[in-house]
């Protein structure tokens, strides 16, 4: 086989039972934290559902938006939050969960629905009916290429770093920029 057939090979669509747990603990996470009255455990449920995610995308072959959902959406955010819940009044609820919004759950659940159905559509990893193997021209292409182009050895860095520069670029101002304004925030509450 040649290189290029090769990795179109099928492969079979399965639920793994990592991925299962996975999504398993994602779902509940979610929930927990929409349901939670209490600010502190809903915070605290929102870090691990961000874990939760940040390993899913590592399951599914997608380290880079792993290591951003773990430093930014776990990390960072949690963090924040965590501060501003010390600098600000805690309100002590009796009860975890008070009454459910019955209408908002329904729309959720219709919602929900509507994604599981649209589960099924969705090629397999590596699969050849995958879109990013509907080209196999241009992955080939970036594959051969990007190390005569760019001088990095790692085709996914390259791609990110030298073809989709002025994109990354972008992104990394947004996130330096909220963090700046972040530490501006918490530079003027402790010295306040």
């Amino acid at each position: 086989m040649t290189g290029a057939s090769s990795l179109a090979a099928p492969v079979v669509a399965q639920v793994t039972a990592i991925e299962a747990s996975l999504l398993a603990f994602v779902v509940l996470t979610a929930l927990a934290t929409a349901l939670a009255r209490d600010v502190l455990a809903a915070v605290i449920v929102f870090g691990a559902y961000s874990l939760g995610m940040a390993a899913l995308y590592t399951f599914y072959r997608a380290p880079d938006v792993a290591l951003t959902e773990a430093a930014i959406s776990a990390g960072v955010t949690t963090v924040l939050l965590l501060l501003t819940l010390a600098k600000t009044t805690r309100i002590d609820h009796d009860a975890v969960f008070e009454s459910v919004n019955l209408p908002a759950v329904g729309a959720v659940g219709v919602l929900f629905g509507g994604l599981l159905l649209t589960m099924g559509d969705i090629p397999a990893v590596g699969s050849p009916e995958a879109p990013v193997w509907s080209n196999p021209d241009v992955s080939q292409w970036y594959l051969s290429e990007s190390y005569a182009q760019t001088g990095v050895e790692n085709t996914v860095m390259a791609v990110l770093a030298a073809f989709r520069g002025f994109d990354t670029f972008g992104e990394a101002v947004v996130v330096l920029a909220g963090g700046i304004a972040a530490l501006i925030v918490l530079h003027r509450e402790v010295f306040a």
